[in-house]
C-alpha cells in the first residue's frame, strides 16, 4: 500500500471513529445497561470477521458489583431497542451482561495481545448550554441522567478503529488479537467479573487506555502508574422507629448511628506505608422530624496506595461500622459495589510501547510515566491477572484538549486523539512479535 493509499484509508477510518463516537455520545448508557452500545459493537466486529464471545460467556455473575435492579435493567433494554439496539444481538446481553471479547487468530506464531476499552457512561445530566459543542452539533445526550462525561464513547470508537485497522493490515499480523469491550468501569464495577471469567488468562501482552485525565494534547503516557486500590461500599443501618416526643426511648436511631459512623470513618488513622483515602459521599436517612429514624444509608469509598493499605482502610471501616451499630443497638448491612486494585505497569513492555510511539513521530511528547492526580481504575484487575499468568501489562493515557474536566456536565474532548490512539495501539499489536 502506497503512502497516499494509507493516508486515504486512515482518513476514512478516522471519519468513522468520529461518527461512532458522536452516535454513542448521543445515546449514552450507564454501567450494566450498555445494551444499544454492545449490540452495535458486536455487529461491527462480526461483520469484520472477529470471533465473538458475549454476555455470560465473558462475565462471571458472582463477581458483578453494583448491578441495577431487574426493573431498571428491563426498562433500559426497552429504551435501547427504541433507540436502535439490534434485536439480533440484544438477548446475548440480557440481564446486564453487556461485555464483549472479540478474537482474531492469524494462524501464525506470535503472542496473544489484549486491548481493553470501556463503554459505559456516567449517571449525569449533560449540559444544554449553547456553547457546549455536543449541544451545538446535535450529538448531546438524549438520555436522562446519562452522559459520556469521561470519554468512554471515544474509547469504544478507538476500539472499533483498531479492529478495522488490524483487519485491513491482517497480512502483517502474527499470533492472536483480543479486543475487550468492558461494561461498568464507572464505580469500578465491571472488570473484576470479566477477569474472573478468564478472558485474559491466555493474554501475553495487555494494554488498557484512557483519553484526557489532564495529559496535554498530543502527548502519550505509556505506563500510567498513579492508580490507587479502592473499595466502594454502601452501608444501611436499620433501627426501630418511635415517636420523637412521646416515647423516644423506645426507638433505635439509625441516623445517629450513621452520623457517628461518618465521623469515625473520617477519623481512621492514615497508614505509614503510603497514601490512603476515605470519603462518605452520600448520607440519607429518616422519614419525618418527629420520628426516630428507622433507616439510614451511606455511600462510602476507601482507597490505598497499594492493595494492603486499601485492605487496612476497609477493615477499619467495617470495624467502626460494627462498633457503632452495637453502640446504638441497630442492625447494619455492608454491600461492596465496586473495587479496583493497584497494579504497576510492566517496565519492559512500557519501554517497547514508548519506542514505538516515538518512531511514529505523531506525538508531541512520549512519556514512560508521568505523575499526576491519583484515582482508581478497574482495568488493574486485568493487568494483575495477566501478570499472574506470566504476561506483561500496562495502562496508557492519550492526552487531549478538554472543554471541561472529567465527570463535568460540559466535558468534551478534541477528537484528533482518536486517530493518535488508534494508530499507536494498532502498530503495537502489529509489531508485538518483535517484543522479547
Amino acid at each position: 500500500m502506497s503512502a497516499t493509499e494509507h493516508d486515504s484509508q486512515l482518513n476514512a477510518l478516522t471519519e468513522k471513529m468520529v461518527a461512532w463516537r458522536r452516535d454513542l455520545h448521543k445515546h449514552p448508557e450507564s454501567g450494566w445497561v450498555e445494551f444499544r452500545t454492545a449490540t452495535l459493537v458486536a455487529e461491527e466486529l462480526d461483520k469484520l470477521g472477529y470471533s465473538l464471545a458475549l454476555g455470560r460467556d465473558v462475565i462471571c455473575e458472582e463477581s458483578r458489583m453494583g448491578v441495577p435492579s431487574a426493573e431498571f435493567l428491563a426498562a433500559q433494554k426497552a429504551r435501547a431497542l427504541q433507540q436502535g439496539a439490534l434485536e439480533k444481538w440484544i438477548d446475548a446481553f440480557a440481564g446486564g451482561f453487556t461485555g464483549i471479547v472479540a478474537t482474531l487468530e492469524t494462524g501464525r506464531p506470535g503472542p496473544t495481545v489484549g486491548v481493553r476499552v470501556d463503554m459505559d457512561a456516567l449517571d449525569l445530566e449533560e449540559s444544554s448550554d449553547c456553547a457546549h459543542v455536543p449541544e451545538q452539533c446535535g450529538f448531546a445526550s438524549i438520555n436522562h441522567n446519562m452522559a459520556h462525561a469521561c470519554g468512554h464513547d471515544g474509547h469504544t470508537a478507538i476500539g472499533l478503529g483498531v479492529a478495522h485497522y488490524l483487519i485491513a493490515n491482517k497480512a502483517q499480523l502474527c499470533g492472536t488479537m483480543k479486543l475487550i469491550f468492558q461494561p461498568a468501569e464507572e464505580g469500578t464495577r465491571g472488570a473484576k467479573s470479566m477477569a474472573d471469567a478468564g478472558v485474559v488468562d491466555d493474554v501475553d501482552l495487555f494494554m488498557a487506555i484512557h483519553i484526557g485525565t489532564g495529559v496535554p494534547d498530543g502527548e502519550v503516557i505509556c505506563g500510567s502508574d498513579n492508580f490507587l486500590a479502592t473499595t466502594k461500599f454502601n452501608v444501611d443501618f436499620h433501627g426501630v422507629p418511635a415517636h420523637a416526643g412521646g416515647n423516644p426511648e423506645q426507638g433505635r436511631n439509625a441516623i445517629l448511628a450513621a452520623a457517628q459512623a461518618t465521623i469515625g470513618l473520617h477519623s481512621i488513622s492514615r497508614h505509614c506505608d503510603g497514601a490512603s483515602r476515605i470519603n462518605v459521599g452520600v448520607f440519607n436517612g429518616g422519614t419525618g422530624r418527629n420520628v426516630i429514624a428507622q433507616h439510614a444509608h451511606l455511600q462510602v469509598e476507601c482507597r490505598g496506595e497499594n492493595n494492603e493499605i486499601n485492605d487496612y482502610m476497609f477493615a477499619r471501616s467495617k470495624a467502626i461500622i460494627q462498633g457503632v451499630a452495637q453502640m446504638y443497638e441497630v442492625d447494619f448491612d455492608i454491600d461492596v459495589v465496586g473495587a479496583a486494585q493497584r497494579s504497576v505497569p510492566s517496565p519492559d513492555w512500557v519501554t517497547f510501547i514508548a519506542d514505538k510511539a516515538t518512531s511514529l513521530q505523531r506525538f508531541k511528547q512520549v512519556h514512560h510515566e508521568l505523575k499526576g492526580s491519583a484515582g482508581s481504575e478497574d482495568a488493574t484487575y486485568f493487568m494483575e491477572r495477566v501478570k499472574q499468568h506470566g504476561g506483561q501489562a500496562t495502562y496508557m493515557i492519550f492526552g487531549t484538549e478538554l472543554a471541561a474536566g472529567h465527570h463535568n456536565d460540559k466535558f468534551d474532548f478534541n477528537e484528533s486523539v482518536l486517530q493518535n490512539a488508534m494508530v499507536l495501539l494498532s502498530h503495537v499489536v502489529m509489531d508485538a512479535k518483535e517484543f522479547a
